[in-house]
């Protein structure tokens, strides 16, 4: 797995977000759709589920590991946290995905995992990893581009 793409997502974003005002990072189009910073608090949240779902699957398949994202970002409270806090935390998640992903041995990654919250479906660690990185770079375009 190429987890130098992850990598230099975060060290590019991190520079992106000090360019976002406090405001912009608050702003809500309506009660509910989630602010940047909630967005970001969202992103942490699927990174922590996701180093379950990555450490998980290396030596136990078929485990259901699911959340309820806007149960999770309520309770969490991002609105109301320091976005430094968020981004920090963001950060060094991710960074630690990238040393999960790089050690993950090459046998493992076609291991498999339960992510749905309904009708089971399977997929493999290869494409939990990938669909992870899709979905946080379709976070990170609509906090980049003021689309919430």
């Amino acid at each position: 797995m190429n987890y130098q793409i992850l990598k230099r997502i975060v060290e590019n974003q991190v520079a992106k977000f000090e360019s976002i005002s406090e405001n912009q990072w608050k702003e809500k189009l309506s009660d509910e759709k989630w602010s940047k910073k909630e967005i970001l608090g969202h992103l942490c949240d699927s990174a922590f589920t996701n180093i379950r779902r990555f450490i998980i699957t290396q030596y136990k398949e078929n485990e259901n590991i699911v959340y309820d994202q806007n149960l999770w970002v309520k309770a969490q409270n991002y609105q109301n946290t320091p976005i430094l806090d968020i981004i920090n935390i963001w950060k060094y998640l991710n960074l630690q995905i990238v040393n999960i992903i790089e050690n993950i041995p090459d046998e493992l990654l076609d291991n498999i995992c339960d992510t749905t919250k309904s009708e089971k479906q399977s997929f493999t660690l290869r494409f939990i990893i990938e669909d992870y990185i899709n979905h946080l770079n379709h976070h990170l375009k609509v906090i980049n581009n003021d689309k919430i």
